[in-house]
């Protein structure tokens, strides 16, 4: 049996949607509520029956559509006997879920040129709990790490990872091709291990 709405949420759904592909397309500055309203197929004044601007529209927009939603269970799913293997699950599961979502690097480029980062900062926020959460499971598994803060390596796992994402999106198949085969285990094992074969010399410390 099919699962039924209630009207006002499959009408707001239809304005978030035709509101995400628009921002998409032109940028939010570029968007009015009338072009938004044109494409759900409603008049203007039905559009301010469920949002007050076109700001909360474009808020509404983020919170619905960042896929932090469906990546951040992804990593909270992540297996593992050790802390490399837990932490190689997580990176592997955050890239899939990423690459599922071409349209996020837009929707971030948005964010950060016409809101200076508001958002991002909040999403982050939201997230930075549950991912905290997830950092002190996988500390319990076997394995030692470094002495450093759970937050740190947090921010690095993200900063790597969601880097990777955005290489691989901006950087064209031929620059590709120049740089040679590269894999996303390459740049766990960097996460895991760093760039050096081994600990620098006492003199250099």
């Amino acid at each position: 049996m099919t699962p039924s709405y209630p009207k006002s949420e499959v009408t707001r759904t239809r304005i978030l949607e035709a509101a995400f592909q628009l921002f998409l397309e032109q940028g939010y500055a570029a968007t009015s509520v009338r072009q938004i309203a044109l494409k759900a197929e409603m008049t203007v004044g039905g559009i301010y029956n469920h949002f007050a601007s076109k700001d909360e529209i474009w808020r509404a927009v983020v919170e619905v559509k960042h896929p932090y939603h469906q990546i951040l269970p992804m990593i909270e799913q992540a297996q593992g006997e050790t802390i490399d293997e837990i932490l190689r699950d997580a990176a592997r599961r955050m890239i899939a879920g990423l690459g599922d979502r071409p349209d996020l690097l837009k929707l971030m480029f948005i964010e950060l040129v016409e809101f200076n980062g508001q958002d991002v900062t909040d999403l982050f926020q939201m997230s930075a709990p549950r991912m905290l959460v997830f950092a002190s499971r996988a500390l319990q598994k076997r394995g030692k790490l470094r002495d450093i803060p759970i937050p740190v390596m947090v921010r690095a796992f993200l900063g790597i990872f969601v880097w990777y994402y955005m290489t691989e999106m901006l950087v064209g198949k031929e620059l590709q091709a120049a740089f040679g085969p590269q894999t996303v285990d390459q740049y766990i094992d960097i996460y895991l291990y760093g760039i050096l074969d081994s600990a620098p010399e006492a003199a250099h410390a």
